[in-house]
């Protein structure tokens, strides 16, 4: 942990990990951009810790923000045992950002971590103010619980072949969706000090439990979200289908849907030099 929290720090390769414990949870996070004003909380992936977010969406963001991106409960660094709902996991969310003192937060979220959000922004509408839900999906919606079995396939697939599973999971494997997840693998290597602890299978078993019922669900009310909401995705996303960024956008009022071609699960991180400034726009109103 670092002992200069006063220093800005610009890259999120070098951003030092720090901790926090509140509800009998220590909470590892890490802080990248200026201090002050109302900070973009960053909810990460299945199977995911810090380490798993593009340095290139990341910075851009944190150069007029204060970026803070966290292993939730029982991931990664932080302590506890990883809840097996959504619901849990979003009181786990407010119980962090309210240890770190905020009443008003942004929130970037992609994939697990945009349900993580939905139904954090749901139960608490006014600790949100701007909301980006990415390569993600609704409460009830279709086919997410198929989300585990195209996940074990892919693993099996990346195993077979020694690669990264994101790599199959995230992008289409055609030329331009291997060359984009090669080059976003090789980003998530930037970082080589002070790694992260990887997440256990338990953790990842119990995030899919988490994600299967929550497609099993009962919809939601969407229409319970205010906060001016920014939903993008690629347009051929296996992993979340791509039909429900469009139903998140017809249930979310006044939201605004970003879908990119030719591009899969990690769609915004393929096509980062334009998602990013995109993202940093709707974020600076």
């Amino acid at each position: 942990m670092s002992t200069d929290s006063d220093s800005v720090v610009t890259s999120y390769a070098k951003a030092p990990t720090r901790t926090v414990t509140a509800g009998g949870v220590t909470y590892a996070y890490r802080e990248v951009g200026p201090k002050g004003g109302i900070p973009v909380v960053f909810f990460v992936h299945l199977a995911a810790n810090l380490d798993n977010w593009d340095p290139r969406i990341v910075d851009p963001i944190a150069q007029d923000h204060h970026v803070i991106t966290f292993d939730n409960r029982g991931v990664g660094a932080s302590t506890g045992t990883v809840p097996d709902t959504i619901e849990a996991m979003a009181a786990d969310a407010v119980t962090f950002i309210k240890a770190l003192g905020f009443d008003k937060i942004d929130i970037f979220s992609f994939s697990l971590g945009g349900m993580v959000a939905q139904e954090l922004t749901v139960q608490h509408p006014e600790l949100v103010r701007r909301l980006v839900l990415t390569g993600t999906g609704p409460a009830g919606g279709k086919n997410i619980d198929k989300v585990a079995g195209t996940t074990y396939y892919d693993i099996l697939r990346a195993t077979l072949t020694r690669s990264d599973p994101k790599e199959f999971l995230f992008f289409n494997r055609n030329t331009t969706g291997k060359r984009a997840a090669a080059a976003f693998v090789k980003r998530l290597e930037e970082r080589t000090e002070d790694r992260d602890t990887p997440v256990s299978v338990k953790a990842f078993l119990t995030q899919l439990k988490a994600i299967k019922r929550w497609g099993r669900s009962t919809p939601a009310d969407l229409s319970r979200i205010t906060a001016p909401t920014l939903i993008a995705n690629g347009d051929h996303d296996r992993m979340v289908p791509s039909n429900l960024s469009d139903d998140l956008h017809r249930r979310i009022p006044g939201s605004k849907l970003i879908i990119y071609p030719d591009s899969g699960h990690g769609g915004i991180f393929q096509y980062h030099d334009t998602f990013a400034p995109a993202a940093v726009e709707f974020l600076s109103h």
